[in-house]
């Protein structure tokens, strides 16, 4: 497969043949726990499968249900891969928890960029459990210049 760096490249500046034929290198979240957030099963440009099988260390119950929490950060973590930015951030999102979620259960979940304008980018990614969807929610993205633990936002807004 050939690979390009789309680092420093516009949207406009790939061919629909080259999107088909890169490797995608997934630019963001390098340092995250899998574990916890899931594992990378297949990327392509604007989209992500992430497979997070549920752990002990997950439980919010001796009945064995696993704490919503950790299934909200398994679909934020796809929403970001989906982008595939280095410095992408979440701002909003508008999440249902439609079904429990239990100890050692397989949850997939699947990321796709629905918008795309400017900086901002929508997601949408929805979570099974075999063949029933335990999750869905849209994540409202914004692509910094630099990373968002170096932005000055407190000192830009009391000048």
């Amino acid at each position: 497969m050939m690979e390009i760096d789309r680092s420093n490249m516009e949207d406009d500046d790939l061919e629909l043949d080259d999107i088909n034929q890169e490797e995608v290198i997934i630019k963001t979240h390098n340092k995250i726990n899998q574990d916890l957030n899931g594992e990378i099963i297949k990327v392509d440009v604007g989209y992500v499968e992430v497979r997070l099988t549920t752990l002990p260390d997950m439980l919010a119950d001796e009945a064995g249900l696993i704490h919503g929490g950790f299934i909200f950060s398994a679909a934020d973590y796809a929403a970001m891969v989906a982008v595939n930015e280095k410095n992408v951030v979440l701002v909003a999102s508008d999440c249902q928890f439609l079904s429990p979620v239990k100890l050692n259960d397989e949850v997939n979940f699947v990321a796709r960029v629905r918008h795309k304008e400017g900086r901002k980018r929508n997601v949408h990614v929805e979570a099974t459990v075999l063949d029933v969807k335990v999750f869905e929610g849209e994540f409202k993205t914004v692509i910094t210049d630099r990373h968002v633990l170096k932005l000055k936002l407190l000192e830009e807004e009391e000048s």
